[in-house]
């Protein structure tokens, strides 16, 4: 494993992908609905993305927010969805499947991990609500997974920093613990040194003033308290910031 950083963003937007690639990151997790924790963007903006960037591009595959158990239909669709990413180019893909009781998916994960090939598998936070994590550990290594994305069973990664350390040297390279929630510039300092983690996701996000020039006041269409005229973006230089900070804690 390196010992250099690598920096993650969680981009919702493609404009949000491009400001990562400007910022230093190495990769981004393309999502849409990043207030449902993230799901599948459309085709046509993986395929935009694609055409922009250079940095590695790995896609969401979650066709609803909630849980993560899934029924016949919704799997069909992470299979299609998968299929779709490796067509328009995806360098890997992010799955997250718990049963009913709480454990890893390990039968339909790995269904998914042999659809993907030869891209890569990130398990997403679905992680973080597994019932016993040294078992769901254990069951995405085995069902073929690169990386695992992970607050450390905690609200956030900073919280969750003593699992994930655990996590980390159980995992023994055997996939990358990539701590995430909360890492902040910060905070991540303090994440490397206690976790020994060298892989970090964020988003990076910062608010931008709407273009509109015209504005409805009385009419609003978003969930209650949103404000529909500020747009939450990553934001290149607070990437640069994280990564630097992130460093810094190795030397």
């Amino acid at each position: 494993m390196s010992d250099d950083i690598q920096l993650e963003i969680c981009a919702g937007s493609v404009a949000s992908a491009l400001a990562a690639q400007e910022g230093g990151a190495v990769r981004v997790e393309f999502c849409d609905n990043l207030f449902e924790g993230g799901t599948t963007p459309s085709h046509g903006a993986i395929a935009a993305a694609r055409d922009r960037l250079w940095i590695t591009l790995n896609v969401i595959i979650r066709p609803r927010g909630g849980d993560f158990l899934y029924d016949e239909v919704e799997f069909e669709v992470m299979k299609r969805d998968v299929l779709a990413c490796k067509k328009l180019g995806a360098d890997g893909v992010v799955i997250g499947l718990l049963t009913a009781d709480g454990d890893v998916d390990v039968d339909r994960t790995r269904q998914l991990v042999e659809l993907a090939a030869p891209m890569q598998v990130t398990f997403h936070r679905a992680f973080d609500v597994a019932r016993e994590p040294l078992k769901a550990l254990e069951d995405v290594i085995g069902a073929g997974c690169n990386r695992l994305l992970t607050s450390g069973q905690a609200p956030s990664a900073l919280e969750g920093a003593l699992l994930l350390a655990e996590l980390n040297r159980i995992a023994a390279g055997r996939l990358a613990v990539m701590p995430g929630a909360g890492v902040r510039a910060n905070n991540i300092g303090e994440l490397v040194k206690v976790t020994g983690c060298r892989e970090f996701h964020t988003s990076a996000r910062a608010p931008r003033v709407s273009g509109m020039r015209w504005r409805n006041p009385t009419v609003k269409m978003g969930a209650p308290g949103q404000d529909e005229y500020e747009i939450l973006d990553t934001f290149a230089p607070l990437v640069a910031e994280i990564l630097g900070n992130a460093r810094a804690a190795l030397e």
